[in-house]
């Protein structure tokens, strides 16, 4: 007999080394799971073993330890962050470098309306579909009172998308330092412009016979009527109006020119303070002044300085205090609630319906556009960015002329037969 040959054995595939990290198999109430553990060196140079559960499939959990490998061996992976949202957040509103304003809007939209729902959750366990339906909550009930507590009435499509926008520039901020491996909010799902359109197509402004019939009131009875009258005739927003001074009028010439804007800011913890500071758009603009406007400007300011002459100086606010100093915009605005409230008891609720401070803006916007003035002069009156945003949110109030078109059209190719 020749010499006895070894028995073969079937080929078994190579063992990982105990430091390159394996897919083990546990058991949970859903079923098997997979998690990987693996030594890993972070971004800043530190190795440590990691460990990630709730894969399918050990081949999902060999995939995704792979990636993180690779990650590893090019400096870039990312331990993802296990501190709390609201702590994040907290922390990235302390660091931003922006105006004080837009810290302000952004801190009021987070705390408001992110941090009392979703504070407490991992910044590494947020995710898209998270988002998605914290943003279906706040459109059902999200909107707060003045002390904080929930009135049952649904956010705005553009509030939302607001708070989606600073949201996912906090996370990618985490992204940008190695704190999340990808943004959750990329994939999330906050309303569509188109959604924001069609809320702007439901505002509803007055017609120029309810604003007349609203002035006609405020000039006997509201002290604010020089202001009421200023904002429906120029189309102004709120904190543009009150942070006018003299000095920006030519009454001579009849125009305005809209260099800045009143704001309020507030601190958590502290009382708010109003502020100047630049346009919505950072651009200055000059609008023209109709003839009645002018003459009220100008007993307006007679009037300031029967009260005190530095009122009615050059470098005076136009609607300040009596001490001079700026309006509180938010004081400002409940003082038109209310003298609404009034010509409404006074004149009937079908005379003038209640609307916002803001919507005298749309109203001085919707009455030019669908008497035919053009886009582009409503446009720059308004301070748009172009007249196409004009167009975006008021082409439903903009006259149409279908049948004279279709009668130009046929009376063409009837001459050219």
């Amino acid at each position: 007999m020749g010499p006895r040959r070894a028995r073969s054995s079937p080929v078994s595939a190579r063992r990982r080394s105990p430091g390159e990290g394996g897919a083990y198999s546990y058991p949970t109430n859903a079923g098997m799971r997979w998690y990987w553990k693996a030594p890993i060196t972070k971004a800043d140079g530190t190795r440590k073993p990691v460990v990630r559960r709730g894969h399918l499939t050990k081949k999902a959990a060999l995939a995704a330890m792979r990636e993180a490998l690779a990650d590893s061996d090019c400096g870039k992976f990312v331990d993802p962050s296990r501190q709390a949202l609201g702590a994040y957040l907290d922390a990235w509103l302390a660091g931003l470098r922006v105006e004080d304003s837009t810290a302000a809007c952004y801190r009021h939209l987070l705390r408001r309306h992110v941090q009392p729902y979703l504070g407490e959750i991992p910044v590494a366990s947020l995710t898209a579909a998270r988002l998605d339906a914290h943003y279906r909550l706040l459109e059902r009930q999200g909107r707060l009172d003045t002390a904080g507590r929930p009135t049952g009435r649904g956010l705005g499509p553009n509030t939302i998308r607001k708070i989606h926008a600073v949201l996912s520039a906090a996370l990618s901020a985490a992204v940008d330092t190695a704190q999340l491996r990808a943004n959750p909010a990329a994939k999330a799902h906050p309303p569509t412009i188109m959604q924001v359109r069609a809320a702007m197509r439901e505002m509803r402004p007055w017609t120029a016979a309810q604003l007349a019939s609203f002035l006609g009131w405020s000039r006997e009875h509201s002290s604010y009527h020089a202001l009421w009258s200023m904002l429906a005739m120029t189309g102004m927003r709120r904190g543009e109006a009150l942070a006018l001074r003299w000095r920006d009028i030519d009454l001579e010439a009849g125009t305005v020119a809209v260099r800045r804007g009143a704001r309020m800011i507030r601190y958590k913890g502290e009382r708010g303070a109003v502020y100047e500071g630049p346009t919505k758009n950072h651009r200055a603009r000059v609008i023209d002044l109709d003839v009645g406007t002018v003459a009220l400007l100008r007993s307006w300011r007679r009037e300031r300085g029967a009260l005190a002459l530095q009122l009615a100086r050059d470098d005076a606010l136009v609607f300040g205090t009596a001490e001079g100093a700026l309006r509180d915009p938010e004081y400002t605005s409940q003082a038109w609630k209310d003298a609404v409230a009034r010509c409404r008891r006074a004149l009937g609720d079908d005379a003038v319906p209640a609307i916002r401070l803001h919507d005298l803006r749309h109203t001085h916007a919707s009455v030019l556009l669908s008497s035919g003035v053009p886009v582009k002069v409503v446009s720059e009156r308004l301070g748009h960015a172009s007249p196409s945003i004009t167009l975006g949110v008021y082409a439903h109030v903009m006259p149409g002329d279908q049948r004279a078109a279709a009668d130009l059209l046929a009376g063409l190719v009837g001459e050219a037969q």
